[in-house]
């Protein structure tokens, strides 16, 4: 009896899937004239929240002639505490996509590098802009600003059409998505289909489950103020201060205001806001390490109680391909947010889907289609798996550790960058997207280990300094390799050997 009953749901599930196709089908072939949130009309391509990636993709797909219904949860401005700072690699994939204006007319500020701080001394590491048009820069501004300026752009586009909707399901059908199901604002069930559903519905994605294996972790958290009446001590740069226990960051986010991101590792209590705890940690723990220049500033911000907190998620692209759908984003693959690449990796991404889609008439055939975008997921290997490499790598050498051979690595990877030239260029190359070569980042990580290892050893070499230094080696490896193994080694630096790339490029 209990089989028969379950048979009965899960015949009854499928019915009741299959009528939504056909209704979908019988909205294709509709009149005109009809009211959109009653009866969509025929869409190309569906596409599962308007962040950073939904808003850019609606735009580049909408502006090759392709026909994209984009469903958003909340179309008001977002209010985010991180995707504030776009790196210049990131800027020029903005510029690729015609998308440079959004960075306009939103106050936003340019940025040429970073400051980094340790123990009282401090660096500067400035882009590598050499050679490139004399707007490229990094773009640190409010989030939700950036993102509304996205959306009225992909919404000026008469057939890119924006409506606000929760989607509650993907649409299956004998293993194929043929759209989604979704609440309207006022609570009206209804059903949207195209050949392609794009799913980029964020960090908190309710939906990638069924589309990849995520395994997200969560190494950390921000704590997140605003400053205000102050002035950082290196103008148009981000500030990286190596503090004890984590990290914490400062940039510019309008002409006013400067966002102070305080890095708390898991493996640390989170102290509670409501009962004081956290601004007792603030003042007493991080307002001794930032520098003196920015001192009353961050006092005051703490003092006026707007703290907010974020957990920093990090998650490597595991896809399920599944015929009519595709992940995209935060949803597909997040990274620490340290190093400030993931609306780069988004925004690069697009590209790739962009190129891979344009020369194809129609995505009718759901399943060529699949197998033909596996080519997708090793194409963005470049740029995502060094971003996501290195903002994972980053972190971890730049937390205290209880280990002497860690604290060592740290030591020297500010000594490192200190040397300037190819020393410091390479490593901020990789880190703002235009040099995104997985190879030259092994070579820099494992320089900076080389370069600890020569200063414990010369020169008076000791047994006890040569052991220090195998440490260091070990423990570079033990950082880089587990991050590489997830990204996958094959894709990253033997992409070649990966049948869906070698079919990609015969198209």
């Amino acid at each position: 009896m209990v089989f028969l009953f379950k048979f009965r749901v899960t015949l009854r599930r499928k019915i009741a899937i299959s009528r939504e196709v056909v209704k979908c089908e019988t909205l294709k072939s509709s009149e005109n004239g009809v009211k959109q949130a009653e009866k969509p009309a025929y869409s190309d391509i569906i596409i599962v929240g308007a962040g950073v990636a939904g808003s850019a993709l609606a735009y580049t797909l909408g502006k090759d002639g392709r026909r994209v219904h984009v469903i958003e949860r909340d179309l008001t401005e977002p209010d985010r505490i991180v995707g504030e700072l776009l790196q210049p690699g990131g800027y020029l994939k903005l510029m690729e996509l015609g998308l440079q204006d959004c960075v306009e007319d939103i106050d936003a500020q340019q940025v040429f590098g970073y400051a980094l701080y340790k123990g009282g001394r401090s660096t500067k590491l400035s882009y590598p802009l050499e050679g490139l048009d004399s707007n490229v820069c990094g773009r640190s501004f409010h989030n939700g600003r950036f993102i509304q300026r996205m959306r009225e752009k992909a919404a000026s586009l008469p057939n890119v059409r924006l409506e606000e909707g929760t989607v509650t399901s993907l649409l299956e059908v004998k293993g194929t998505i043929k759209g989604v199901q979704y609440k309207t604002r006022t609570g009206q069930e209804l059903t949207a289909c195209a050949p392609l559903t794009i799913v980029c519905d964020g960090c908190f994605s309710n939906l990638r489950r069924s589309l990849c294996n995520p395994k997200v972790d969560i190494p950390s958290c921000f704590v997140a103020l605003i400053l205000e009446n102050c002035e950082l001590p290196y103008p148009n740069h981000g500030h990286v201060i190596l503090a004890d226990p984590s990290p914490i960051l400062f940039y510019r986010i309008s002409s006013l205001e400067i966002r102070c991101l305080v890095d708390i590792p898991a493996c640390h209590q989170m102290p509670s806001i409501s009962n004081g705890e956290m601004t007792n940690y603030l003042k007493s723990k991080v307002a001794p390490q930032i520098p003196p220049e920015l001192f009353d500033a961050f006092i005051s911000a703490i003092n006026k109680g707007n703290i907010r907190t974020m957990p920093n998620r990090s998650m490597p692209a595991a896809p399920h391909p599944t015929p009519g759908a595709l992940l995209l984003g935060d949803a597909f693959n997040m990274r620490h947010p340290l190093t400030g690449g993931g609306m780069t990796v988004a925004l690069s991404d697009i590209v790739v889907l962009r190129n891979l889609l344009r020369p194809l008439c129609d995505f009718s055939d759901a399943k060529a289609l699949c197998e033909y975008l596996k080519s997708f997921y090793t194409l963005r290997k470049p740029v995502a798996s060094t971003i996501n490499t290195l903002a994972g790598a980053l972190y971890k050498v730049f937390s205290t550790s209880h280990d002497p051979a860690q604290k060592e690595m740290r030591e020297a990877c500010f000594d490192y960058l200190s040397l300037g030239g190819v020393f410091s260029n390479g490593p901020i190359a990789l880190l703002s997207g235009l040099n995104p070569r997985p190879l030259n980042l092994v070579i820099h990580f494992f320089a900076v280990a080389i370069y600890g290892v020569g200063r414990l050893i010369f020169p008076l070499p000791s047994a006890k300094r040569m052991w220090m230094g195998a440490r260091m080696i070990s423990v570079a490896l033990g950082i880089i390799f587990p991050i590489i193994r997830d990204e996958g080694a094959q894709q990253m630096f033997f992409p070649r050997t990966i049948p869906a790339f070698c079919r990609s490029l015969v198209v």
